[in-house]
């Protein structure tokens, strides 16, 4: 059995000092997937030591940052999406930071596939939704390929797309706002439909409505879990099978958070 956690840790320090440390020792995951760090490698590496880790920071000093933290033997190892862009143009700093890509040895042989992705969030109307859906692309385009793959991939993160009304308390407040534009929707319904993933947060949470996975600092949103749910693990159909529990480890408390997001855990038959 192979345990898999995904979280946006809204800065990797920051998640530390409130008791991410103390969640790792208890969750004893197998394969970190980590998003926000902001911070730069040798900060990363300092709170993952012991692990092997790939890391990626945002070319923006305190933006973005992805990284892969494993118990497992890493293979080979892919950093962002420049080659999925128009030719010859290099990947601008807004997208770097948000695509860690790494070939883990599993134990009885073979390889699984993960990737740890922070997808921009960006808001309606501005030209930081052109920017997303370009991202959007690049992204699709590799999904794509890691789709058609005859061993297992994952691909994991905070996606900052809440996929259907069920993922998000107010949808009807949000229609017109960034994170719940059917634009952004569709681009979900062409990775699970299309190309073939399995969005394993729905497929063993239910119907609905939630489990949500982030909720705002401010206010009662936490308390009253009025969230959204756009942190996910999606996997191709060589994985899809092989995960046994998916869990959203929801602090039991506002104050016992360590981060504006909970850790999406899935445990894996490989």
């Amino acid at each position: 059995m192979l345990t898999v956690a995904t979280a946006n840790v809204n800065g990797i320090r920051a998640a530390f000092r409130r008791g991410m440390d103390a969640w790792i020792a208890t969750r004893t995951p197998d394969v970190l997937l980590l998003q926000e760090c902001r911070a730069p490698a040798e900060v990363v590496n300092e709170h993952l030591e012991g692990w092997h880790v790939v890391h990626q920071a945002c070319e923006l000093k305190g933006r973005a940052g992805v990284a892969v933290a494993s118990r497992l033997p890493v293979r080979a190892v892919r950093l962002g999406l420049g080659g999925y862009g128009p030719a010859g143009v290099a990947e601008p700093p807004g997208d770097t930071g948000r695509w860690a890509e790494a070939d883990l040895e599993l134990p009885g042989g073979g390889v699984l596939t993960v990737v740890s992705t922070y997808l921009h969030s960006g808001t309606a109307g501005t030209p930081s939704m052109d920017e997303k859906y370009a991202y959007l692309e690049k992204v699709t385009a590799r999904m794509a390929e890691l789709a058609a793959a005859e061993h297992p991939a994952l691909v994991a993160g905070d996606v900052n797309i809440a996929h259907r009304n069920v993922d998000i308390a107010n949808w009807k407040g949000n229609l017109k706002n960034a994170g719940f534009l059917p634009e952004e929707r569709a681009y979900v319904d062409r990775w699970l439909d299309e190309l073939g993933w399995t969005d394993l947060g729905r497929a063993h949470g239910g119907e609905g409505p939630g489990p949500y996975t982030w909720w705002s600092w401010r206010g009662q949103s936490y308390t009253n879990d009025r969230g959204w749910r756009i942190d996910y693990q999606l996997a191709n159909a060589a994985l899809a099978p092989r995960a046994v529990k998916v869990e959203v480890d929801r602090a039991p408390t506002y104050e016992a958070r360590w981060s504006d997001h909970a850790p999406v855990v899935a445990t894996y038959d490989l």
